[in-house]
């Protein structure tokens, strides 16, 4: 690698960790902000972010206690170059299940992300406002 490509790397990771300061520095399970009277996760930049009730007793009717645990919120959406294409960060089953429910169509993942298209995104979003976030990356498909 020549040391203009190393330099250039080194740039646009520090500007991408403070695009991405608002991410969790960590998720919590479903089932887990279900048992907190104000469900929220601790940001990276430290700020607090909220998480509605509804949204997330909408997302406990579609999966069992089982799978409440394993759902680990906010939901990540990686963003990146490609215009028409975002990846949702799939870590198991249970987002495949609860992403095919909202957009009512079949998913797969393929390499721990799942594929969708700009007005798919607006779905998903339009429904799981706050138990989303955006993940800002170079290049998603990789």
């Amino acid at each position: 690698m020549l040391p203009y490509e190393k330099a250039l790397q080194e740039y646009l990771r520090d500007e991408l960790r403070v695009v991405n300061a608002h991410l969790p520095s960590h998720q919590k399970s479903l089932s887990a902000l279900l048992q907190e009277d104000y469900p929220h996760v601790r940001c990276q930049d430290g700020n607090v972010y909220l998480f509605k009730k509804k949204e997330l007793e909408y997302l406990a009717s579609l999966v069992d206690a089982a799978e409440q645990e394993a759902l680990s919120l906010p939901i990540l959406i990686e963003s990146g170059s490609n215009q028409g294409e975002v990846a949702i960060i799939c870590r198991g089953e249970v987002e495949e299940k609860v992403i095919s429910h909202i957009l009512d169509m079949p998913v797969t993942s393929q390499k721990g992300k799942i594929v969708i298209y700009r007005p798919q995104l607006a779905l998903l979003r339009k429904t799981l406002k706050t138990t989303t976030q955006y993940v800002f990356s170079p290049a998603i498909l990789k």
